[in-house]
């Protein structure tokens, strides 16, 4: 097997292993995109005079048949081919022959990767925010379900102030579109191409225009100066962390309610049997397993970012192969998000609010008649605070 960096020297098996690790698995997601800004590289050598318009459509048609193949589930990324750049490129090679070998000319693994990542980025992005958006939706229709529900608002964990399902629905729905439109504000650093940097200093001696690519691949602008690509490797994929990051925490916060008034101590709520498990020791329970763990997986997606941003930190500039780590964070943190948003909506189907087991403590109107008295008597708010707190502290006496 020759690989694209192969000089001929043997090679350790053990070096291989570990340098490879997991990536070419990793690498099965990114195999349509890294065709796709093949194509694109092959238009770009074609428009420069550097590939004729018959082997531009022979690499084409090649690489589209290889893309089928690998989406059909008739070959994957081995750890003999180290990576899907090199895996494309041998079958592409088996296919057509040395013209297989010219469409590496004009760029590097480094670049090459890294748009193939920012256009997987550009996809996971908007399934992630339209998936958020769903999970909106499911809490407003939630609070129209249970429009005529109070509900107390608590502060330190108190009953403080009236409430309602569709306030506290609400609350968490306008979080989540927030959120959904921080990961829309994620495609500022995902939409600049990188591709014909190279290693990070360009095509010296070739007419390549970068335009070509980003155009044709429909990125908003060409990533400049070229040394600039490899400083910004983990920028993108932090800042996606960090808005899933908070996604997932609002998710979670939502799922540590929803758990509190699941217990029967406070029986708020029932949830579907199709979305709790039962005990295997103790016959009466249901135990709500999806919420739990959409609660704890907001520190997950908390873990990803941080192990992301501590791959980037002091790394000196140019490639380094610390950077191919970022995947493993990446995936990981948009995979739990994915799952998550898809499961949530229907668990949101079936919660049901009890309002027959929801009481409210009448001193959570205390804050409501101080306002009134404000109004009424035109007394400052600290008096009137001060004597409906006396005329509550005579009432538990």
């Amino acid at each position: 097997m020759t690989r694209l960096w192969d000089k001929g020297e043997p090679l350790d098996a053990r070096v291989l292993r570990y340098t490879a690790g997991e990536d070419h698995a990793l690498d099965d997601r990114l195999v349509a995109y890294d065709v796709e800004a093949s194509i694109a590289h092959a238009g770009g050598l074609h428009a420069a005079g550097l590939l004729d318009a018959a082997d531009l459509e022979t690499l084409s048609v090649a690489l589209r048949d290889i893309a089928a193949a690998h989406a059909r589930g008739e070959w994957r990324v081995t750890l003999e081919q180290e990576d899907g750049q090199t895996a494309i490129e041998s079958l592409l090679t088996a296919r057509v022959g040395p013209l297989g070998g010219r469409i590496h000319l004009g760029r590097s693994r480094n670049d090459q990767v890294l748009t193939a990542l920012r256009l997987y980025l550009r996809d996971a992005v908007e399934d992630l925010r339209k998936g958020a958006q769903t999970v909106a939706d499911s809490l407003h229709a939630l609070a129209a379900r249970h429009a005529e529900v109070a509900l107390p608002g608590y502060t330190h964990m108190q009953q403080a102030m009236p409430s309602s399902v569709p306030l506290w629905a609400g609350g968490f729905a306008a979080e989540i579109h927030d959120d959904a439109e921080g990961l829309r504000l994620a495609h500022r650093r995902i939409g600049r191409n990188p591709l014909g940097s190279a290693a990070g200093y360009g095509t010296p001696g070739l007419p390549l225009d970068r335009q070509e690519t980003t155009q044709r691949l429909h990125f908003a602008a060409t990533h400049e100066p070229v040394t600039a690509v490899q400083l910004s490797r983990g920028k993108a994929e932090a800042q996606v962390l960090f808005e899933v990051a908070l996604l997932m925490t609002d998710l979670g916060r939502l799922a540590s309610d929803l758990l509190l008034f699941y217990t029967q101590e406070f029986a708020f709520v029932s949830l579907p049997d199709a979305f709790t498990t039962g005990s295997s020791i103790m016959p009466q329970k249901r135990n709500p397993d999806v919420f739990e763990l959409i609660r704890g997986r907001s520190m997950s997606a908390q873990a990803c970012l941080g192990e992301a941003l501590g791959i980037i930190a002091k790394l000196p500039s140019g490639y380094q192969r610390d950077l191919q780590l970022l995947k493993v964070p990446l995936f990981r943190s948009i995979d739990l998000a994915l799952q998550t948003l898809d499961i949530l909506p229907a668990a949101l189907e079936g919660v049901r609010f009890r309002p027959e087991n929801i009481i409210l403590d009448p001193a959570i109107h205390a804050a409501e008649r101080a306002n009134r008295m404000v109004v009424e008597e035109g007394i400052p708010f600290r008096e009137a605070y001060r004597r409906v707190g006396a005329e509550l502290a005579a009432q538990k006496k």
